[in-house]
Parts: structure tokens; C-alpha cells; sequence
């Protein structure tokens, strides 16, 4: 079996925003299905993990797309696992369409003992066989992200409550479901101006079902925003931070 795997997607058109294109929580949704079929072929994905009180948590995600795919087009993710410590492990993504490379993504996981809710040792699982996958010469070439920081001028922008459709399988509020909530800060008319270019969140806590989340706001550069999710009024919960240059393709519509 090949280390680096590689899943056909397709840019359905209920998935696609008013542009025709990819809503990039779809996309996010797409990186965390391949690296879940990439880790069960191999042995380590949640399904044998769950049999053993175990799980993988997404710890952090940057996305970096060139474009997004249009509606109706056939894509391949291509995922492989770049590095592995003894609680975390770094997984990168190839977004790709024949010779068209579309963009990159950048990942990072802890594994968790689902009872205590802890980091566990990945080294564990088999004798360290995740140690068999990594991949050191596919390039990656996008940033792997830093500390998202947060200065005094922070606005609070939303607060919303969670409910049911947050919450996933590990029971607490659902890693795409973030980044939906953190892009629905901006208008529809926004989105006509700026083209998404560049996403990444880093989780810091938990949030479960009937939390209040709350969203600070900053503009770090012209282009450029960060991000603070707070639950319940004082427990932060991640950071974002969102790039979105002026929109080359406005004015098309499929």
C-alpha cells in the first residue's frame, strides 16, 4: 500500500456557495474524510481506535487554496502523515484536479484516551506502526502557521448558542463547525469583494452541545483577521485567523 493516499471527491453543487464554488467548510470536511480512509487502510483510523477507548483530535488546520473548486468538478485529496511525536502527529493535504493543483492543507492530531479525555502515546498503538507511513520528501510548500495572537482591540462580533448539528462523534462541537461559524462573520457582500484564500484555527479546549460561543474580531492587515472563540463567556476554546485578498474572479457566476 502506497503511504501517501489518495480520495476522489466531487464538488457537489448543494456544497458550493453562491459563486458556483467550494464552501471551504466542504472542503474542510473532505481533508478530515481523507485522512480518516488514509489512517483505517492502514490501521490506525478512529474505527479500530474507538474499540480501544482512543481517538484522534484535530488540534490544528490551515488551508491554503489558490481556488476553489467549481461545482460539479471531480477532484482527488491527497493526505499522508509528514511527522509523528509521541502525542501529536502531523498530517498535510494536496488538493488536485489532473494536472491543476488547487491548494494545500496542513494538519496536526492528538490522541486521546476517550474516557480520561487525555493525550495518550501514539506510540503505542502497534508497537509505534504509524512511524512506517510518515513521508518526509512530498512538499508542502504553505505555511505551517504560528500562534494566532490577539491584541486589546478585539471586537466582539456573535455569539451564538450550540445545539445538536455542532456536535460530533468524539460528543463535543464539531472542528468544521468552527470554521463554518468563524466565516459566517462576514456578509454575503464581502465575499463578493475577497476571494477565502487562506484559513487556519488552532483548538485549544473543548465546547459541547448547549455552549455559548462567542466571536472576537481583529484586523491584523489589510487582508488579514484574527480570531477568538470563547464559550460561556470567559473559557477560550480556539483561534482563526482568515486571509482573503480582493476577489479576482468577481462578477462570475456559474
Amino acid at each position: 500500500m502506497e503511504k501517501v493516499g489518495c480520495y476522489e471527491f466531487l464538488a457537489e453543487p448543494f456544497h458550493c456557495d453562491f459563486s458556483g464554488r467550494l464552501f471551504m467548510g466542504h472542503l474542510g470536511n473532505h481533508l478530515l474524510n481523507a485522512a480518516d480512509f488514509h489512517s483505517t487502510d492502514r490501521g490506525f483510523g478512529m474505527q479500530r481506535l474507538m474499540s480501544i477507548n482512543r481517538s484522534w483530535v484535530l488540534s490544528r488546520l490551515a488551508i491554503e487554496m489558490t481556488e476553489m473548486p467549481r461545482q460539479y468538478t471531480r477532484f482527488n485529496v491527497e493526505t499522508w502523515v509528514e511527522n509523528a511525536m509521541r502525542f501529536f502527529t502531523s498530517r498535510n493535504f494536496r488538493v488536485v484536479a489532473g494536472d491543476k493543483v488547487y491548494g494545500y492543507g496542513r494538519s496536526i492530531w492528538a490522541m486521546i484516551d476517550t474516557e480520561t479525555r487525555q493525550p495518550t502515546d501514539i506510540f503505542a498503538i502497534d508497537s509505534g506502526a504509524i512511524n512506517d507511513w510518515i513521508v518526509k520528501d512530498k512538499e508542502c510548500p504553505i505555511d505551517k502557521g504560528g500562534r494566532v495572537r490577539m491584541g486589546n482591540d478585539a471586537q466582539l462580533v456573535r455569539t451564538i448558542d450550540t445545539h445538536y448539528s455542532d456536535v460530533d462523534i468524539n460528543g463535543h462541537i464539531n472542528s468544521v463547525k468552527y470554521i463554518e461559524h468563524v466565516l459566517d462573520l462576514w456578509p454575503l457582500d464581502w465575499y463578493r469583494e475577497h476571494q477565502l484564500h487562506r484559513m487556519e484555527i488552532a483548538y485549544v479546549a473543548e465546547a459541547h452541545a448547549e455552549d455559548q460561543l462567542s466571536f472576537y474580531r481583529e484586523q491584523v492587515a489589510e487582508n488579514t483577521f484574527h480570531i477568538r472563540i470563547v464559550k460561556n463567556g470567559d473559557v477560550e476554546v480556539a483561534r482563526a485567523a482568515v486571509e482573503a485578498p480582493l476577489n479576482p474572479h468577481e462578477g462570475e457566476r456559474s
